[in-house]
């Protein structure tokens, strides 16, 4: 059984690397707090928004009643509703008393060469003056202070891209299991404080909530340098800091996703609408990342409830206890016991399946859609 202990070895060094060595991604970085400056700059929170009517109760009045001092109002953009986001949007800020801080527009016609998602974040932009703008979600709810804390921090660390990943909702059997898995392997894939260097080549954001400065904006050429990308938080993160910007990626407690995903089923489809995308449709990548996947996560607990050879069974045990101990602050983060750390093999299986999956849509032409929207050719 030489072949499973070489296995085990490669995993429990992987392992090792990653605890020691892959930028501390493990340990879940909160954002500093920071002084309100004194010149307040303009404010634009842009929500491209696609049948959004239910989440719009619960998500936009948190806009609305944000407690910035400065100049600020929520664009929000219709991108080709079916079920009344227009209208529903409307009632709720006629209803709070706040329809002058609301401006809903309708996304124009998909362009060639642009996804849905961007395309209607685009068109926000064109509307907005402001000094910076604040890209969310609809289906993302605010602390009534976030915007004000996310502008005093991008002043005082003169940040181009100050973005935050929400706290997902992690309720359900599914979400307790997938959630805090795609977290922790969103972070082992950028890891924050690699991303936060300005010295590395590590970009990455979270598109839940991206405060965007205007003069990075303009020097990137808007939002057509991304205008086909469908991961488009990263895209725009790389294409920031490639131009010369500073960017800081935090996970945040100040706001959270409203989206359910009450099973197993739900996650997977948002890991396969862009997780061959992330491999750049390579097929070579695809392998690579499944064999390594396997390695890493799967390898551990097979080998050491199958192996014959001690070597391998205790090699494997190490690497299990050493891929436990990693995952667990991140399991901790959201509120679960440590013993949950346990089932990541099981998660890491299913995203494997999901990856392939995300492939197998490509292939047939399914894949890159944006609440069903796929992009223009």
């Amino acid at each position: 059984m030489l072949f499973l202990t070489i296995i085990s070895l490669i995993s429990l060094a992987a392992w090792m690397y990653l605890a020691l060595g892959h930028g501390k991604f493990w340990s879940p970085l909160l954002p500093n707090s920071a002084q309100n400056p004194a010149n307040l700059p303009t404010l634009d929170i842009i929500v491209p928004a696609r049948n959004e009517a239910d989440a719009l109760p619960r998500s936009l009045p948190s806009l609305l009643n944000q407690d910035y001092s400065g100049q600020w109002r929520v664009i929000l953009v219709d991108d080709h509703s079916e079920d009344g986001t227009r209208e529903t949007a409307k009632q709720i800020a006629a209803d709070m008393g706040k329809s002058d801080r609301l401006e809903v527009v309708e996304a124009p016609d998909l362009s060639q060469g642009w996804s849905g998602k961007v395309a209607a974040m685009n068109a926000g932009v064109a509307r907005s003056s402001a000094d910076l703008i604040l890209f969310t979600d609809a289906d993302i709810s605010h602390s009534p202070s976030h915007a004000s804390q996310l502008v005093a921090e991008a002043q005082s660390k003169s940040l181009d891209l100050t973005s935050r990943m929400v706290m997902l909702r992690c309720e359900t059997f599914a979400e307790r299991l997938l959630i805090p898995a795609f977290v922790f392997f969103f972070a082992m894939l950028y890891p924050f404080r690699r991303a936060n260097d300005p010295t590395s080549k590590t970009a990455a954001a979270a598109g839940g909530v991206m405060l965007v400065r205007r003069t990075i904006l303009n020097k990137i050429g808007g939002m057509e340098c991304i205008k086909s990308a469908l991961i488009d938080d990263c895209s725009l993160a790389k294409a920031i800091k490639t131009a010369g910007g500073h960017i800081q990626l935090t996970l945040t407690n100040d706001a959270e996703s409203l989206r359910p995903y009450p099973h197993i089923n739900d996650v997977w489809q948002m890991v396969a609408r862009t997780a061959y995308t992330q491999l750049r449709y390579s097929p070579l990548l695809l392998v690579g990342t499944v064999i390594g996947m396997a390695i890493l996560f799967l390898a551990p607990p097979v080998v050491f409830l199958f192996a014959s050879s001690g070597t391998a069974v205790l090699l494997s045990l190490f690497a299990y206890i050493a891929m436990t101990a990693v995952y667990a602050p991140t399991v901790k983060f959201y509120g679960l016991t440590w013993p949950c750390a346990l089932s990541l093999p099981v998660a890491a299986f299913i995203y494997i399946a999901a990856t392939i999956d995300s492939a197998k849509r490509y292939y047939q032409r399914k894949g890159g859609q944006w609440k069903g929207r796929i992009g223009a050719a």
